[in-house]
């Protein structure tokens, strides 16, 4: 019995410090992620997709192989049939994630893409629903379904009854991005794999695609600020912030993080607002629905963990 009170504190500070550190790196994650849209907006104004992509692939690849670098840890090899998990996971939640991205950034209003693509919480909390026998499935499947009427509306924009402002295939782009997303957010905190060992393969074939996707275009290559601001986007919101947040899910899972991961199209949302993006009042209505939802999932389900 004394044995049993005296490892119980221990465990109870390593549970306590382990759920911060999540928090730390899920904050620093959403930090980096909100400026994504900002920059993607200033460099996609006069540079394609393929270009900025590349560059981000590039910064991002040299960061994860920066990572590998320091750590110095003999990791056994994976053997081929093991090693496809992982890769799938992070070639679907890095590359399927940020090329469809940019598509809809390039192809309809910016902020409306990055609400669209920010919808993946919601999917996730969908996925919980399917599978892992929550609390409460009807409230959060009600806050779910609350947020994708709020997708409709900030699709429809309000704008004389009109839909698809822009090109239809960036609003499909934008949705699939966010179910890559999902996908990599429910995969990689049950992957035994390391954050670095599961992102880098995924980054260099990014930055394979989007070189031969760039040179079949055939145009000039950014330089100056252009050129930091595309490594920033490679090294910072892809690269750290795929790194904190799978740092962040392997410590925590998904409950506590998920809150502070909803705030990513809040902060976002608010910079792009700033820069001089509008929406219109029915596309705003449906924007609160998407990011009230969005917390609602996270409070639901972090109350879930701690009732666990």
């Amino acid at each position: 019995m004394v044995q049993h009170r005296d490892r119980a504190p221990g465990r109870l500070f390593r549970h306590g410090s382990g759920s911060i550190s999540a928090l730390v790196f899920a904050a620093g994650a959403v930090a980096l992620w909100s400026t994504n849209a900002l920059v993607g907006k200033f460099l996609l104004a006069t540079h394609p997709v393929s270009q900025v992509q590349f560059l981000q692939f590039a910064g991002a690849a040299l960061l994860f192989a920066l990572i590998r670098f320091m750590k110095r840890e003999d990791a056994p090899p994976m053997a081929p049939r093991a090693a496809l998990a992982p890769l799938a996971v992070g070639f679907i939640g890095l590359v399927g994630t940020m090329v469809l991205q940019y598509i809809a950034f390039a192809s309809m209003p910016v902020i409306e893409a990055n609400l669209v693509a920010y919808t993946w919480p919601l999917m996730v909390a969908a996925a919980v629903i399917a599978f892992d026998n929550p609390r409460r499935p009807v409230l959060l499947g009600l806050a779910a379904a609350l947020g994708f009427v709020g997708v409709a509306l900030v699709i429809s924009g309000g704008r004389e009854n009109s839909w698809f402002q822009g090109d239809i295939v960036g609003y499909f782009a934008a949705f699939g991005s966010a179910l890559c997303m999902a996908f990599y957010s429910v995969m990689v905190g049950r992957l035994a794999t390391s954050p670095d060992r599961l992102l880098l393969p995924s980054s260099l074939v990014g930055v394979a695609l989007t070189l031969l996707w760039s040179a079949g275009e055939g145009v000039a290559w950014p330089s100056g600020v252009d050129l930091a601001l595309g490594f920033y986007l490679g090294a910072g919101p892809m690269g750290l912030g795929y790194y904190f947040w799978s740092r962040a899910l392997k410590l925590e899972g998904s409950g506590k993080v998920a809150v502070i991961a909803y705030l990513t199209p809040i902060a976002s949302t608010l910079l792009l607002t700033l820069s001089g993006e509008r929406l219109t009042t029915t596309a705003i209505a449906g924007a609160v629905l998407v990011i009230g939802s969005c917390i609602a999932v996270g409070l639901e389900r972090s109350e879930a963990q701690d009732h666990v």
